[in-house]
């Protein structure tokens, strides 16, 4: 897989796991946001589940994409626009 295509993958993905992690949360911050949202809270959700040894983490390019996967993304982002919004307090 090219690295044009890959990094399209993230960009797309991670908007979309953005996207659903803000509609969990109730934030509505724009694309921009939830792509770093999505990536960021992917590479935190991996980190944690790792971490409890629930699996290897989420891999946004790792394909097949498995659903656990997702929502270990999705639950790591929701975590990101957590601790953003205490950070903003």
């Amino acid at each position: 897989m090219s690295i044009i295509i890959t990094i399209i993958l993230w960009l797309v993905i991670g908007a979309i796991i953005g996207w659903l992690a803000g509609l969990i949360m109730k934030s509505n911050l724009g694309l921009l946001y939830n792509i770093i949202l999505g990536i960021v809270g992917s590479a935190v959700g991996g980190l944690i589940a790792s971490l409890l040894g629930i699996g290897s983490g989420a891999k946004l390019v790792g394909l097949p994409l498995s659903l656990p996967g997702l929502l270990i993304s999705i639950a790591g982002a929701c975590l990101v626009i957590f601790l953003v919004r205490l950070v903003r307090k």
